[in-house]
């Protein structure tokens, strides 16, 4: 049972290698997207997997826009194209696993047909998703930055948004939104599906924001995969990860969350850093089989 691996990068090269290095398998294909913005490209090194960086089809991605879902398309596509896969999942360059491969793909196996995406269903959901996606946002590409241009557009932003609300103009109301966290593991049926609607997806969250949490999910959400979904009542379960959230900000994983990570029963964890190699290497260690 093949599976493709696709990694979303930026940097932190010598953590990817770490990751390529732990995920290096002969039942693994492995695609990674790095940010066309990036000029010095990673020279990754494996002995088992076949590796593909994307090359032409790289996109410039901005946090926040709905390029962070074209990269996403665009490693679907290069994955689809090199065969059939039981299995995709989407990580970023500063994941790690926290279980061998024989026993993601013994999971896997058991589980044959499951979708592994989480959904989100906090008491501000429906609040969060029409400021996302049923609000135009001005400037899609500059939710971060610096300098005066910057606080221009983000004013300008904010001064739309308020005018929207008080209009009461609200986009795509028939649509039934779905959120969750980013990162997934889907079958090869889905993401055919998926790439069959392409260009409609992307159509669709141009100009919102943080559409990388929305889409995927919302598709899903309103199709016959969701009867598939693993656990779509608890969003950690579902997407099998172990994400650091702290205080509703995105945690970088220290020596101090060891023991927890060991504990766990995902099978990916983010994120991390490379200011301790060796705690690195102990995760690593994780993801090793048990002789």
């Amino acid at each position: 049972m093949k599976h493709a691996y696709l990694i979303l990068a930026h940097g932190s090269y010598a953590l990817l290698q770490r990751l390529v290095s732990a995920i290096d398998d002969e039942r693994n294909d492995i695609f990674i997207h790095i940010d066309r913005k990036q000029t010095e490209l990673p020279r990754l090194q494996v002995k088992h997997s076949r590796l593909f960086l994307l090359d032409r089809e790289r996109v410039s991605v901005f946090w926040g826009d709905v390029s962070v879902v074209a990269a996403e398309f665009a490693l679907m596509a290069s994955a689809y194209k090199q065969g059939e896969y039981a299995y995709y999942h989407l990580l970023s360059g500063v994941d790690l696993p926290l279980k061998s491969q024989n026993d993601i793909h013994d999971f896997f196996e058991t589980h044959q047909g499951k979708e592994f995406i989480g959904f989100y269903d906090g008491a501000d959901l429906s609040v969060s998703l029409v400021r996302k996606v049923q609000r135009y946002h001005l400037f899609a590409q500059d939710f971060r930055g610096s300098g005066l241009v910057f606080l221009a557009k983000r004013i300008a932003r904010a001064l739309a948004i308020r005018a929207q609300e008080l209009l009461g103009i609200k986009r795509h109301t028939n649509i039934r939104f779905a959120k969750g966290t980013q990162w997934w593991s889907l079958t090869g049926a889905l993401i055919e599906s998926l790439l069959s609607k392409q260009d409609e997806i992307l159509s669709l969250y141009k100009h919102t924001f943080c559409a990388d949490e929305i889409a995927i999910q919302t598709y899903v959400y309103n199709s016959p995969f969701m009867a598939q979904v693993f656990a779509p009542e608890d969003e950690a379960k579902s997407s099998l990860r172990h994400i650091g959230w702290r205080d509703g900000a995105l945690y970088d994983w220290t020596r101090a969350d060891y023991e927890d990570l060991k504990r766990s029963t995902a099978l990916f964890a983010r994120k991390f850093n490379e200011e301790d190699p060796d705690f690195l290497d102990s995760i690593i260690e994780l993801s090793h089989d048990k002789q």
